[in-house]
């Protein structure tokens, strides 16, 4: 009797052995597919993340050319604007004003126009200089008459109480 039951406990020792390996490799099977599909999508979030990093490299190569074009424009416009402060300082406008103001006005008033033609070729109208020119830039007219912009004739400024004549 001793085998049998002897014989009974080891079948259920190896039943028991039995059942712990095929749970261990089912399990193990289980974590293994896990591990797998969380490897896939790392792998996705990796090959995403190396992608956003290079259009980055290339945004910010760019953006330094641009940045570059965009200093040197500056400098250029920076050099333009000194140029034209230079120019103004060497201007003696309240003389010219002051000898000649219909000469000077004249000569606003073409270098105005111009302007004005050039800003209209730029932004598109193609007949921008053939276009009339608007009322504020069209010339006075030269000859008798009074030629100053006071119309009645009085001067309201305040640099003196009377009016020179040259």
């Amino acid at each position: 009797m001793f085998k049998i039951y002897a014989l009974i406990a080891l079948i259920g020792v190896l039943g028991i052995a039995g059942y712990g390996a095929k749970y261990y490799y089912d399990t193990t099977q289980a974590e293994i597919a896990t591990l797998r599909d969380n490897n896939a999508k790392l792998e996705v979030a990796i090959e995403t993340s190396e992608a956003s990093i290079d259009t980055l490299r290339t945004q910010a190569k760019n953006n330094e050319k641009l940045q570059q074009n965009l200093q040197a424009q500056l400098q250029d416009a920076e050099a333009y604007g000194d140029n034209l402060r230079k120019k103004l300082r060497q201007l003696d406008l309240l003389g010219d004003a002051l000898r000649d103001a219909a000469n000077l006005e004249g000569r606003m008033n073409g270098a105005t126009a111009k302007l004005w033609r050039e800003i209209m070729g730029e932004t598109g109208s193609a007949d921008g200089s053939d276009r009339p020119l608007p009322k504020w830039l069209q010339s006075v007219p030269t000859g008798a008459g009074d030629q100053s912009s006071d119309a009645d004739g009085q001067s309201i400024s305040t640099d003196s109480d009377t009016t020179k004549a040259n």
